[in-house]
């Protein structure tokens, strides 16, 4: 792994997102680890977003990306881990935000809710925003 490794992952309703999302993580000078699914046939979102968790868990990757129809199930099942923060979002200034203030190492997306335009720069922000630290550090030290 190097610092420029995003895990990716999605269910079967976050698909076409997640290979639009890939390029666009390209295209700003990261690796775009895919950890499936690969196909709309129905999977479960916890097993996806239990992946992309452990992932940055074991160092494989610094930060992910999870999606799932709404955004909700991925996030709840990401957040479920010790020492991730999943943030789920809907425009790009909180994306930012929840770098800058939240220390989010996960930012979860739904597919059936955001436009591939808005989520591109929910990634492009997310990626390219660093933690603030100062107040912010002890309150995300309060989160496990």
């Amino acid at each position: 792994m190097t610092d420029k490794t995003i895990a990716i992952a999605s269910d079967h309703a976050g698909v076409a997102l997640k290979d639009a999302l890939k390029q666009e993580i390209v295209a700003l000078g990261f690796e775009a680890w895919d950890l499936g699914t690969h196909s709309q046939d129905s999977v479960d979102y916890p097993d996806y977003g239990n992946a992309v968790a452990h992932a940055i868990l074991g160092g494989k990757a610094r930060l992910g990306v999870a999606i799932c129809g709404s955004g909700i199930g991925i996030s709840i099942a990401a957040n479920r881990h010790k020492g991730i923060r999943a943030a789920l979002c809907s425009s790009g200034l909180a994306a930012s935000l929840s770098r800058q203030h939240n220390d989010a190492n996960v930012l979860a997306l739904g597919a059936r809710l955001i436009g591939i335009e808005e989520a591109k720069e929910c990634v492009r922000r997310f990626l390219t925003t660093q933690f603030e630290g100062g107040r912010h550090a002890t309150r995300v030290s309060k989160l496990g």
